[in-house]
C-alpha cells in the first residue's frame, strides 16, 4: 500500500473490506460487535463450527459410551490421526508425517527426548535468547536428564538488536559440537519469520538434527516442511488454528524418521492394530501417531475437527494474502496518524520476514494497552515495552484495523493510558 500515497479515509477500509474475498468468514465466529478483538495470535476466537463439533463428541459420549471409542460418525480411536490429516496441509506436510497430540511443550519434551543423543563432541543444543521461555525450560530439563549442564550445553544466539535473530549468527552458531537445533518458525514478540527452508539445509549440511516450534506461524502462514527436509515440529492450536483455550497440540515428524521409537513411550504410542494385544514390548506406529503418549483428551481435541474445517475451505494461501494486507494497513495506519506519539514499529516491514501481527514499541506499553482494552480494542502487551496487535485474517475486517488505530490516537490525544499503573497484570 505505501504511505506516499496512502489513503488513511475510513472509506477506503470499507472499500478493502468490499474486496475481500475472505470476508464471509467471519460470520462463521462468535465476534462481539462492540469490541475488536486483536490478540488472535495468544487465543483465537471461537468459530461456530469448533463449538458444533464439541458439541457433536458430547453427544456421541452420551448415546454410545464407550463405544464412541470406535462407533458414531466420528470414532475417537482414530480422531488424532484423523486431525493429523487436517493439520497436514497448514504444515505443507504428508498425514502420515502429522499428528494431534499433547501439548506444546508435552511434545518439545517428546521430540528431543527422540532426537537428542549427544555423542563423542556432540553434546550441545543450539536455540536462541528470543525464544519463548517454556521452550527454554524445556531444552534445560532434558540437558539436565542426559546429565548436562544447561549453562554449558545450551546455546543460545545473541539477537542484534534485541527484537530479530540474524540467520547468518545461527549459522554460524552451527558448530561442531550441536547435536540437536530447536528455533520458533517466527518470533512470538517481534513476529520475524525465520527462513526455515534456509536452516535446515545449513543444519543438514552439518549432520545436525534441526526442528521448529511453529506455535506463532500455523493458522498464519503457509510452510513446506516435508519440502524444506525439516527433521521435526510441534505447535500449540489454539491461537491463529482457534481451537480453544488449552486445545490439543501438534506434531509432524519427517517421513525419512517415521518409525523411530518413540524418546517417550506410551499406550498411544503402538501400532493401532496391536494396541490391544496387551503386550509390555512396545510396537511403535509407522507414523507420527508413534510420538504420542497419553490417552488423547476428546474433550479439547473436538472443535479442533471444526475449526479446521474451515482452514480447507479458506485455504492457507489465502489467509496468508490477507493477513499480510491486514498488516501492512495497520502498518500505514501507524506511520500516518501515530507519528507523533512516539510509537515504533519492531516488527519486520518486509512481507517474507513478517508473520502475522504488528509489534509496536513505547515507554508507556502497558497503561497503553489497560487504556485500549477499556475502550474494548484487545491488544497483547509484552515486557517490557511491548503492543502486539494482530488482525486475524479469519474474522477480522480493515474497518477493525482503522477503528482501532483511531481509537488509539485518541486515547494518546487525550492521555487516558496516565490513569493506569505502567505495569503488567498478573497475565499478560
Amino acid at each position: 500500500m505505501g504511505t506516499q500515497s496512502f489513503d488513511h479515509s475510513k472509506a477506503y477500509a470499507l472499500k478493502l473490506d468490499q474486496q475481500d474475498e475472505l470476508a464471509s468468514f467471519k460470520n462463521e465466529f462468535h465476534v462481539k460487535e462492540d469490541s475488536i478483538y486483536l490478540i488472535g495470535n495468544s487465543l483465537g476466537l471461537l468459530s461456530k463450527r469448533a463449538e458444533g463439533a464439541l458439541t457433536d463428541l458430547l453427544e456421541s459420549w452420551k448415546e454410545l459410551g464407550i463405544d464412541g471409542w470406535t462407533e458414531g460418525d466420528t470414532p475417537w480411536f482414530y480422531l488424532s490421526e484423523q486431525l493429523g490429516g487436517m493439520l497436514a496441509p497448514l504444515v505443507g506436510a504428508k498425514a502420515e508425517e502429522v499428528i494431534a497430540t499433547g501439548s506444546t511443550t508435552v511434545n518439545l519434551h517428546q521430540l528431543v527426548s527422540t532426537f537428542y543423543h549427544p555423542e563423542g563432541k556432540k553434546t550441545k543444543i543450539l536455540a536462541d535468547e528470543l525464544t519463548f521461555p517454556s521452550d527454554i525450560f524445556a531444552l534445560q530439563s532434558q540437558l539436565k536428564l542426559k546429565g548436562y549442564d544447561p549453562d554449558e550445553h545450551l546455546v543460545q544466539v545473541k539477537s542484534r538488536d534485541g527484537r530479530i535473530v540474524d540467520e547468518q549468527d545461527i549459522i554460524d552458531s552451527m558448530s561442531e559440537e550441536i547435536a540437536l537445533i530447536m528455533l520458533p518458525s517466527v518470533m512470538y514478540r517481534s513476529g520475524q519469520v525465520l527462513d526455515m527452508e534456509r536452516l535446515t539445509e545449513e543444519a543438514h549440511n552439518r549432520g545436525i538434527t534441526i526442528g521448529f516450534d511453529l506455535c506463532h506461524s500455523i493458522g498464519a502462514l503457509p510452510h513446506s516442511l516435508s519440502e524444506w527436509g525439516a527433521d521435526f515440529a510441534f505447535w500449540c492450536n489454539y491461537k491463529y488454528v482457534n481451537a480453544g483455550p488449552g486445545s490439543v497440540a501438534g506434531i509432524y515428524v519427517n517421513e525419512k524418521h517415521l518409525g523411530k521409537a518413540p524418546g517417550l513411550a506410551g499406550w498411544f504410542s503402538s501400532d493401532k492394530s496391536k494396541q490391544f494385544d496387551m503386550d509390555h514390548q512396545l510396537t511403535p506406529a509407522d507414523t507420527a501417531g508413534a510420538y504420542q503418549i497419553g490417552t488423547p483428551h476428546m474433550l479439547s481435541l473436538a472443535p479442533l475437527k471444526g475449526s479446521l474445517e474451515i482452514f480447507a475451505e479458506a485455504g492457507i494461501e489465502r489467509i496468508r494474502k490477507k493477513s499480510l494486507q491486514l498488516t501492512q494497513y495497520m502498518m500505514d495506519l501507524v506511520e500516518h496518524d501515530l507519528k507523533d506519539y512516539g510509537f515504533n514499529i519492531g516488527n519486520p516491514i518486509e512481507d517474507h520476514r513478517r508473520g502475522g501481527h504488528v509489534y509496536l514499541e513505547h515507554p508507556e506499553a502497558a497503561r497503553i494497552c489497560k487504556a485500549l482494552k477499556m475502550n474494548k480494542v484487545i491488544p497483547d502487551f509484552r515486557n517490557p515495552n511491548g503492543i502486539r496487535l494482530t488482525p486475524t485474517a479469519l474474522y477480522n475486517s480493515f474497518e477493525d484495523v482503522w477503528n482501532a488505530i483511531q481509537i488509539l490516537k485518541k486515547i494518546m490525544d487525550d492521555e487516558q493510558y496516565k490513569q493506569f499503573e505502567n505495569k503488567r497484570g498478573v497475565v499478560a
